[in-house]
């Protein structure tokens, strides 16, 4: 992966979300516009925190979040989310 370039602020992280699954467990196909949001992704960039508190999430982690959490954002050509800290539910 190329260095990222995003440096977000405060509590904020950059993540790049895991790709939406192509089939069920049983084998079936899903189609495009069936396919759920993805709610896990490994983060790309880190803030440096507020008011003196760092951030528990580093580079490389891969996380869990809310269905709707963060802004998707597109630069080079990839798909991102940029979130507060607190719209992660876990690193797993």
């Amino acid at each position: 992966m190329a260095k990222m370039t995003i440096k977000p602020l405060g509590d904020r992280v950059v993540v790049k979300p895991a790709p939406a699954e192509e089939k069920t467990s049983g084998g079936l196909i899903i189609p495009d516009t069936a396919k759920e949001k993805p709610q896990r992704g490994t983060v790309v960039a880190v803030g440096p925190g507020q008011n003196d508190r760092k951030l528990t999430v580093k580079v490389g982690d891969t996380i869990l979040y809310g269905k709707y959490a963060g802004t998707e954002i597109s630069h080079e050509g990839e798909e991102y989310l940029i979130m507060n800290e607190s719209d992660i539910y876990a690193i797993v």
